[in-house]
């Protein structure tokens, strides 16, 4: 009998232990051992990404169905997401109304110059700036922050009147000359990106190359700007996105012939529409088209270049951000 109830005991004791290590196990694995390890902790993350990600693509998705969508569908509400039929003639009319492959060579021409431009002028001025012994050095760091705290409306005035006295205007001058100077659109960021990253590179590397006789120069060009691949590749996709948005500074100097997408996209009505010309959207007798799709396909020939470099340049972009401090 006793033999009988020692073993019930221990056959108790042994479910108990049994099941405590499947509940230690299934805990485990639903919390983790840290925080950020189970799957409740990763379900949190992936639905809260999931939102974070909808909030982000829901423009496009909505441009990508109204692009898609004919007159009915569009004047039809209970149409908002999937059209009945897909059409592609606003894409048609928006590559013919944007006159698209000029309008691309020119705002391609004038991204990459200035971008290539300011990625060598910004470099060398960051690492001027964060190595060589230059008189008043704070002050220019001060200064280039100021220039890049005025607002582009205070000087826009100024810089039309120069560009205008040499003859510059609709052109690509009037954004490459500022990009030589280091004065380009967002060049006071880019310089401070590059101060910080080459601030942080170790003052061995350049004692080395000076006693192997290398000069500025070549240190700079041979040694330091290789280095900087990361922050050159940042500074290139900021400069490029933003110079391909950009619309206030070709508004202003570029009225006609040398015209980027931004500005053809402003006058597409006009383009679409010639009985627009001349008359405002309260106007009596004004046609009334239902042009939204076509604006859409338009956006959407528009921001197709950048999505695609940024798809392909993604990953060095991202360990770009990493290494050069932005985060910091």
């Amino acid at each position: 009998m006793n033999t009988d109830i020692r073993y019930e005991k221990a056959k108790r004791r042994i479910r108990g232990l049994i099941w405590s290590r499947q509940s230690q196990k299934v805990k485990q694995l639903v919390m983790g051992r840290n925080l950020s390890d189970g799957l409740l902790a990763k379900l949190v993350i992936y639905i809260l990404l999931s939102i974070v990600a909808y909030l982000y693509l829901q423009p496009l998705l909505y441009m990508i169905s109204t692009m898609l969508k004919n007159i009915s569908d569009l004047l039809d509400p209970t149409v908002k997401w999937i059209p009945r039929q897909i059409t592609w003639e606003n894409l048609s009319k928006a590559f013919d109304g944007l006159q698209y492959p000029e309008a691309l060579r020119n705002t391609a021409a004038i991204a990459l110059s200035c971008s290539i431009v300011q990625v060598f002028i910004c470099a060398m001025t960051g690492y001027a700036l964060a190595r060589l012994a230059v008189p008043f050095k704070g002050v220019i760091t001060g200064l280039i922050i100021l220039t890049f705290l005025i607002p582009p409306e205070v000087i826009v005035i100024p810089l039309y009147v120069i560009f205008s006295r040499l003859g510059l205007l609709n052109s690509m001058f009037v954004f490459l000359i500022p990009a030589v100077f280091g004065q380009g659109l967002k060049g006071a960021l880019f310089i401070l990106i590059f101060r910080q990253f080459f601030h942080a590179q170790p003052i061995s590397l350049e004692e080395a190359a000076k006693l192997d006789g290398a000069s500025v120069f070549r240190l700079f060009f041979r040694i330091m700007l290789p280095l900087a691949r990361s922050a050159c590749l940042v500074v290139f996709l900021f400069s490029f996105i933003w110079y391909w948005n950009m619309y206030y500074e070709p508004s202003m100097f570029l009225a006609k012939g040398f015209t980027p997408l931004s500005i053809r996209l402003d006058n597409l009505d006009n383009v679409l529409n010639p009985s627009l010309l001349g008359h405002t959207a309260d106007s009596p007798g004004t046609a009334n088209p239902v042009t939204e799709a076509t604006k859409m396909a338009a956006a959407f020939l528009i921001i197709l270049p950048p999505i695609l470099v940024f798809m392909f340049l993604q990953r060095w972009f991202v360990t770009g951000i990493e290494r050069t401090g932005i985060v910091e």
